[in-house]
């Protein structure tokens, strides 16, 4: 459980991810995700980097979240393809 900008105790939940990895020992994952506060939950798509350790677990280095709104997601897929 986490604490939100205003002291909230929020948890964090996997719906669903999918990794795929790249280099020697670096993913991508893509997941949606669900925050619960005591005020209600919001669902979110949730893009990390992270690198596998020696003994096979993982480590996250950089994530970026961004609101699960179609406009949104459209736009993102939208300007990944035409990079």
């Amino acid at each position: 459980m986490d604490e939100d900008a205003t002291g909230k105790k929020v948890d964090f939940i996997t719906i669903s991810a999918e990794k795929m990895p790249f280099g020697r020992n670096n993913f991508i994952e893509v997941a949606r995700k669900k925050a619960i506060t005591g005020d209600g939950t919001n669902e979110f798509i949730s893009l990390s980097r992270g690198y596998y350790l020696p003994d096979g677990s993982e480590r996250f280095k950089k994530s970026v979240t961004i609101p699960d709104d179609i406009k949104i997601k459209e736009f993102v897929i939208e300007k990944i393809k035409s990079l």
